[in-house]
């Protein structure tokens, strides 16, 4: 019975709400007085007369003239509402579109369009466009079925989600022994697919989605009656569920009311109560995603003071150049387990905290989000022991260069009055070519490569290597570091000048370790380019060093690069305690 319910449920829309700055149309009216003025006037024995075609129109007139403009949309304006933009177009963009007078307002509404929906506003390249005009030539190229892919059920889901992590295909139907929760029993199906996202933005995990061609032509369609795929459903005494074999049910049972006609069976009373979830999901789909914190929005939208006991927290932010024009930014969020509120169940001790964080650029256009909750457990009888460490949370964030201002809510769930907040300008860097440059170089306390599978994906991952940042309460506070811990430290380099006949870099590396105090050189090692990616103009210093043998007291780290082919040096410094 829900077959083509996309496009019903689509009728709920998604997207941003937009109103244009057009003004209303001037719809002049005439008086009884003005009434002979806007006729033509006769000869007056001068030879003129009104021209008729400056002759003021009627109200009618007028107004039938700006609607027949309205609704004569065509070619690329009409290929773009009607089908590059109909998944993701709400019906107030919609509205608004139709009423827009001439091809310049036309085309100043797509630009907003796509710059509202852009990650990066301020980058020449819209990630969000791309990727989404990527979906759409996917979608016509795997799913058309006597109509362009785009326009099937399927085509829909993909532009709007994006790939599925897992696909279960039965492209030729056949025999099929239905899940417990289907009935039981065995049967012959048409062709189906069950596509499986392990979560999705505002509609949930472990998401199926269920695609039937009962046509058998190829044009699948999105169904939440899970019985649609059966092909004997409606062929008597054919493809019996448990029960009807068992002589326990009928078959007319299975058609007694309700979303799906699936019929009574062993796991038929826990369904029945799925069914409006099944309905609730099915609108999901269609549906702008919430925000899971709007208690948190609201203290960084408006800077609310907090009014109960603060939640103190540091924040670490790092800077990695990914392109020419795009910087990876890792912002590394810290706070003491002591300052966690647990709750102890089943000998478990958990403490939740949820972080909200926004970047916005200086005339408060936001260009990045993120929300996480982070979870600490530990059994009840280690949780003193626990309370003096911290726990992490880390977050990189694609920026283009530029200044921002970084704003962080987080709030303990297990006490909704304890909260806190963070709010610091962010400078983002440019990366000038032919200009030797380098990362921030962070000291961390865990860092090893990780798997082919996990590079470049991942928390605390920066291509291959897994670094967790340490942090401390702004950047002019040295790191403390224990005796019995390593000194871990990472920096990228770029820029590097390349030799033309050897197709190598010429850099040298050195890193040293000063005693603050007495400005003495504890330890320096020199790297030569041949130990180094040689042929890059870009390199990564990464290193692990014992501290045991170092006296507690303040230090200092510095990495040098000197670039023989560019004639170009540069240097990067961070302080440590050792206690």
């Amino acid at each position: 019975m829900f077959k083509g319910s996309v496009s019903l449920l689509a009728a709920l829309g998604c997207g941003l709400v937009f109103s244009p700055a057009v003004g209303p149309f001037a719809l002049a009216g005439s008086s009884p007085a003005q009434a002979p003025t806007a006729q033509a006037q006769p000869d007056n024995g001068q030879g003129q007369e009104v021209d008729p075609l400056k002759r003021e129109r009627s109200d009618k007139e007028k107004i039938r003239s700006q609607r027949d403009l309205r609704n004569e949309l065509k070619g690329a304006y009409k290929t773009w509402l009607n089908q590059d933009v109909s998944y993701i177009i709400s019906d107030q963009e919609t509205k608004a579109f139709k009423n827009l007078s001439n091809d310049e307002e036309r085309d100043a509404f797509i630009e907003q369009f796509w710059l509202r929906r852009n990650p990066n506003p301020d980058s020449p390249e819209n990630e969000f466009r791309e990727e989404h005009y990527r979906r759409i030539a996917y979608a016509n190229e795997h799913f058309p079925a006597g109509k362009p892919g785009w326009k099937t059920d399927r085509g829909h889901i993909y532009i709007s989600f994006g790939k599925p992590d897992s696909i279960e295909s039965h492209p030729s139907g056949g025999n099929y022994q239905r899940p417990v929760e289907e009935g039981g029993g065995e049967t012959s199906t048409f062709p189906f697919e069950t596509w499986h996202y392990r979560y999705l933005e505002g509609v949930g995990e472990n998401i199926d989605i269920e695609f039937v061609d009962t046509c058998q032509c190829g044009d699948y369609h999105f169904t939440i009656d899970r019985s649609e795929k059966d092909a004997l459903l409606h062929v008597p005494n054919a493809g019996p569920t448990m029960y009807e074999s068992l002589g326990s049910a009928k078959r007319a049972d299975r058609f007694k009311g309700g979303l799906e006609s699936l019929g009574t069976g062993p796991a038929s009373s826990s369904q029945q109560g799925k069914q409006f979830d099944r309905l609730e999901l099915a609108t999901k789909l269609f549906a702008p995603p919430p925000v899971k914190f709007k208690d948190l929005e609201n203290f960084i939208s408006e800077h609310k003071l907090l009014s109960g006991p603060v939640f103190p927290f540091d924040v670490r932010t790092d800077f990695v150049k990914v392109t020419e024009s795009t910087v990876l930014v890792p912002v590394t969020v810290q706070m003491k387990n002591r300052d966690i509120t647990f709750v102890t169940k089943d000998g478990v001790s958990r403490g939740v905290v949820n972080i909200l964080g926004k970047v916005t650029t200086l005339t408060h256009k936001t260009v990045q989000t993120f929300e996480d909750t982070v979870e600490v457990e530990q059994p009840a009888e280690l949780l003193e022991k626990s309370l003096d460490k911290q726990s992490v949370y880390w977050k990189a964030l694609p920026l283009v260069p530029g200044l921002y201002r970084l704003d962080i809510a987080i709030k303990d769930k297990n006490n909704p009055d304890h909260m806190g907040i963070y709010g610091r300008g962010l400078e983002v860097p440019t990366y000038h070519d032919e200009k030797l440059a380098t990362s921030t170089l962070i000291l961390a306390d865990k860092m090893n490569l990780v798997s082919s599978r996990e590079i470049g994906s991942g928390n605390f991952v920066i291509g291959n290597t897994y670094i967790r940042p340490r942090v401390s309460p702004n950047p002019a506070t040295p790191i403390n570091f224990k005796r019995n811990q390593q000194l871990n430290f990472w920096m990228q380099v770029y820029n590097l000048g390349i030799n033309e006949a050897t197709k190598s870099n010429q850099a040298k590396v050195s890193y040293q370790i000063t005693d603050s105090a007495s400005g003495v050189v504890v330890f320096e090692k020199q790297i030569d380019a041949k130990d180094l990616e040689t042929h890059s103009d870009q390199l990564t210093v990464e290193n692990s060093l014992p501290i045991a043998g170092l006296q507690p007291g303040k230090y200092k780290v510095t990495i040098k690069i000197n670039d023989a082919i560019s004639k170009q040096e540069i240097a990067q410094s961070a302080p440590f305690v050792v206690e």
